[in-house]
């Protein structure tokens, strides 16, 4: 007997998770119905040994939004599911996404739901996706799901393109100043340390060029290849601590107080769930189910924290506003256009203009932060560059005029 894990509320609004044992998942939830539990979200257990592409090749986002878009298509024309994977299964030349179609659809001719047989592969489907389809199947709103999923996909890759490309200058800019520098004080500077002998045995070396020739003697010898050899151990024990639920919590605690880029990153988690609970409720998704989605939707953790425990406000009868605003996560503005939205009756309506508000608003922040930081790269280069050059000449000059 198989079993299913699951995320409940219980008599007290309180969220409660697990796993139980049922023959199918409708037997599940009336499992739980039976122990007083509401449920939220019941999929059943997969491993890493049950056929899913686990350690495949992750496959490109562009080409998943095809997939869901071709699939609302084919469901909407009134081809039946099993077929319809079949037609994309066939007619894809990519090896990774055959073998997923061809795994969903014998699971899915098996009996097992869509988003369940998705859901064992974590590489080629996201949580978001899953989650939406999830909720189709249950609101007999299929097709539109996967259609907004293929609109939400498009929209993440392009503020990914957009934002990688705002930055990708100013990246370049730090790349090369630092190995313009580094080259400096590797090979150029060293040359001058013999003639600056006589001004050092005098004590008449300048103090700057003291430091500059330290510098230099340092990144040339064993200090220079043990500090590069500890920054690269550094940044794997960073990134392996950053695959814990700890590390990925601090790092999108980070994202959202970094400077300059700290508010923009906020917004446009804030949008996307903004935009993903709104479309929920519009398709008549309840409101603890459309939470419990978009609170996943919105790639960061931080965040989804605040948003879960809004929901059992939720539950219990009061406002979604009040616990947004108390978390100090969520823009003013928002929670008050949010408020009147609540008792407007026009919640839905009111998060998908919020979510395209913030996007315009975010996207006009990055570009003025990008023309900051760029004039800001070059002249931060230009003043590491005059100081090795001053550095070099305060010597020259005091040479020049003890010989005059």
């Amino acid at each position: 007997m198989p079993d299913f894990a699951y995320i409940a509320r219980d008599i007290k609004g309180h969220r409660v998770s697990g796993t139980v044992s049922a023959p199918n998942e409708r037997d599940a939830v009336s499992a739980l119905s039976g122990q007083s539990l509401f449920p939220v979200e019941v999929s059943a257990e997969t491993t890493a040994s049950a056929g899913g592409i686990q350690f495949g090749r992750r496959i490109k986002p562009q080409l998943m939004s095809n997939t869901y878009s071709q699939l609302a298509a084919l469901i909407r024309s009134g081809v039946p599911l099993l077929k319809a994977i079949t037609i994309l299964r066939d007619q894809t030349s990519n090896p990774n996404l055959k073998d997923v179609l061809d795994d969903l659809h014998t699971h899915v001719e098996e009996g097992t739901s869509l988003a369940d047989a998705m859901a064992r592969h974590p590489r080629a489907f996201s949580e978001m996706a899953i989650n939406m389809v999830r909720a189709g199947g249950e609101g007999g709103f299929l097709e539109d799901a996967l259609a907004r999923v293929a609109t939400f996909t498009d929209q993440q890759e392009d503020l990914k393109a957009r934002t990688f490309g705002a930055l990708a200058y100013p990246v370049f800019l730090a790349t090369v100043g630092t190995l313009i520098v580094t080259a400096l004080m590797v090979f150029f500077v060293p040359k001058f340390g013999a003639l600056f002998d006589q001004l050092r045995s005098r004590g008449e070396l300048p103090l700057m060029t003291e430091w500059l020739l330290w510098i230099s003697a340092s990144l040339r010898s064993y200090w220079g290849l043990a500090f590069f050899v500890v920054t690269i151990v550094s940044g794997l024990l960073i990134w392996a601590r950053s695959t814990t639920e700890d590390g990925r919590r601090f790092r999108d605690l980070l994202k959202i107080r970094a400077p300059l880029l700290g508010s923009v990153f906020k917004s446009l988690a804030v949008a996307r769930f903004c935009r993903v609970l709104g479309t929920l409720l519009r398709n008549g998704v309840p409101i603890l189910r459309s939470l419990e989605i978009s609170r996943q939707a919105s790639g960061n953790r931080v965040l989804s924290e605040a948003i879960e425990a809004a929901s059992e406000n939720v539950t219990a009868g009061e406002s979604l506003a009040a616990p947004l605003s108390q978390s100090g996560h969520f823009p003013v503005t928002v929670v008050e256009m949010i408020s009147v939205a609540e008792e407007s009756n026009t919640l839905d309506t009111v998060l998908v203009d919020v979510a395209d508000d913030l996007e315009k608003r975010t996207f006009r922040r990055l570009d003025l932060v990008v023309r900051m930081i760029e004039p800001v790269m070059l002249l931060l280069l230009a003043a590491v560059v005059l100081c090795v050059v001053i550095a070099l000449l305060l010597p020259v000059i005091k040479m020049s005029s003890t010989l005059s």
